[in-house]
């Protein structure tokens, strides 16, 4: 069965994980009989994530014709003859409308009927609702007939979690029996190496006349001609000169000495104070690092006078600043002057971001970067965290290793209370839960 991306956007991604079949359809009857059959109706559905009576319905609505989908046999009729790409294109405003996150574009939505009877769609991947347009005509159909609620998929993040316990459990138990074995092999060491030295020391004592038999090695002679050395310097040192002129002049060259090692004292201080104070200045450049306001306006200068992501990051990497307020800076720049719509434009400067991330630990600083900006500057962008995130991770600019670890870490800090972590969850979890599915597919 051929298979197409969902979403005519993604149509150019050969790697889009999210895929449909492509529509078939027959022509069945005559005259006023006529009946457009969607075949494979079912199936399309079925990669939605939507029951095939909505599409279905949808299709009656949208070209004013009758239509009948059958849940027995699972045959998808509309009144009249209808082109493949006709259909093919009322499908594709259906994926806009009732399939794709408003926010990122995922297709990994859910159908929430509010309280209200106003119908929206929860994204699964970055957290975002939809709204969705209750004007249109298949609203009210989506009311009366709710779409059935997962009861798996409860089950299945239980199952997951407990999991994971399990597999911690198993990692500690194997961490804590990996001490016991080394504290036995310490413990025994220690026990053979005291019985080896006192079986040496018994042979020795019980072996004494054997010793006396053997000759002598290498090294005793070695040490009897040092010990033979020293007694006849001894001996020499009652030769030497004791006259008052010798007794002076060894004190001369005493004190010429002391003094020679007092000014190498007096030298060596400047340069330690000198090496002090740059280390306490965070080493940058004699102590002359810039602040991070001037950072920040020099960055907003630059971009200002259109330089590109390259020219830009090589200005920046050239400021004396410590990197992660230069990531800092590079970001509050960024996203000057935005209100709303964090993901559209993180989208519309991705270049700046995947030239920022080129060295290695660069995607930790960019993280603390946005979580900094986010706590700190805006509260729109605090709620759009997600959707940022989501848009840097399909871009290739974040990987999932680092996303994982900086929310883990943020999660232990010491703001571990903050939002962010909270709006970050749902997509972080989207990550691990699409990584587990993949393994299992």
């Amino acid at each position: 069965m051929a298979l197409q991306n969902i979403g005519a956007a993604n149509s150019d991604d050969a790697f889009y994980r999210y895929k449909m079949p492509k529509m078939i359809t027959k022509i069945e009857g005559r005259g006023n009989g006529i009946k457009t059959n969607v075949v494979n109706m079912v199936d399309i559905a079925k990669a939605l994530a939507r029951p095939a009576s909505y599409t279905t319905k949808y299709f009656g609505c949208e070209l004013g014709a009758q239509s009948k989908f059958d849940e027995k046999t699972g045959t998808s009729h509309v009144n009249g003859a209808h082109d493949t790409a006709k259909l093919a294109g009322l499908l594709e405003n259906f994926i806009k409308k009732y399939v794709q996150c408003y926010g990122c574009g995922n297709p990994e939505t859910d159908i929430i009927i509010t309280k209200n009877q106003m119908i929206q769609l929860k994204c699964a991947a970055c957290g975002f609702v939809s709204d969705v347009d209750m004007r249109d005509k298949l609203t009210t159909f989506i009311v009366k007939n709710p779409p059935e609620v997962k009861k798996g998929s409860k089950d299945k993040k239980a199952m997951r979690r407990a999991e994971k316990e399990r597999l911690k459990e198993g990692e500690a138990a194997d961490e804590e029996q990996k001490k016991v074995k080394k504290e036995v092999k310490k413990k025994g060491s220690s026990s053979t190496k005291d019985g080896t030295a006192k079986s040496t020391i018994s042979k020795k004592k019980g072996s004494g006349s054997d010793e006396d038999r053997t000759s002598p090695t290498h090294r005793q002679i070695e040490e009897k001609e040092e010990a033979h050395d020293e007694d006849d310097d001894d001996g020499v040192q009652w030769l030497t000169d004791t006259s008052l002129d010798a007794a002076r002049q060894r004190i001369q060259e005493q004190l010429s000495a002391v003094t020679a090692d007092m000014v190498m004292l007096s030298t060596d201080e400047p340069e330690k104070k000198k090496k002090a104070a740059s280390n306490e200045n965070g080493g940058s450049q004699n102590g002359n690092s810039m602040n991070y306001g001037a950072v920040v306006a020099e960055v907003k200068a630059n971009l200002k006078k259109g330089f590109g992501a390259t020219e830009l990051l090589s200005r920046l990497a050239a400021l004396p600043a410590p990197a992660q307020e230069k990531m800092t800076a590079l970001v509050e720049a960024l996203f000057e002057g935005t209100e709303k719509g964090f993901g559209k434009v993180t989208l519309k400067k991705k270049n700046y971001f995947a030239a920022a991330v080129t060295e290695e630990g660069s995607q930790i600083l960019l993280l603390h970067a946005i979580e900094e900006f986010c706590c700190k500057s805006n509260s729109n962008a605090l709620k759009e965290v997600a959707l940022v995130l989501k848009t840097l991770y399909d871009a290739d600019v974040l990987e999932e290793e680092h996303l994982v670890m900086w929310y883990q870490k943020g999660l232990k800090g010491d703001n571990k209370n903050s939002k962010i972590w909270k709006n970050a969850q749902p997509f972080i979890e989207w990550l691990q839960n699409a990584e587990s599915e993949s393994d299992e597919e």
